[in-house]
């Protein structure tokens, strides 16, 4: 089983970048799928962008355009670049890890089988 450590979170203004990591234990990351998902106070955990084990990319409509992911499977991590940044982004978010190759599966918690343990993302306006 992968374990997974996100970092990079923090505080940042409205309009702002930050970049999160998520890195992970295990010789076959390479072959999961990754995700990215969020979770505001009070509300349910959603999706926010995948990247597939052949670096296919999926985005939530609310991000598309302002994040990116990507993974660089010689050093076990996955990123999630994320720009002009908005307060409504503000929330922890989590890594996981899907062993899943049906992109129609990334976009559910239930389809993921390792998860970080959360990095908070405050965005001021």
């Amino acid at each position: 089983q992968v374990q997974l450590v996100e970092s990079g979170g923090g505080l940042v203004q409205a309009g702002g970048s930050l970049r999160l990591s998520c890195a992970a234990s295990g010789r076959t990351f390479s072959s999961y799928a990754m995700g990215w998902f969020r979770q505001a106070p009070g509300k349910e955990r959603v999706f926010v962008a995948a990247i597939s084990w052949n670096s296919n990319t999926y985005y939530a409509d609310s991000v598309r355009g302002r994040f990116t992911i990507s993974r660089d499977n010689a050093k076990n991590t996955v990123y999630l670049q994320m720009n002009s940044l908005k307060p409504e982004d503000t929330a922890v978010y989590y890594c996981a890890a899907s062993t899943s190759t049906y992109s129609g599966h990334y976009y559910y918690t239930s389809r993921y089988q390792a998860w970080g343990q959360g990095t908070q993302v405050t965005v001021s306006s």
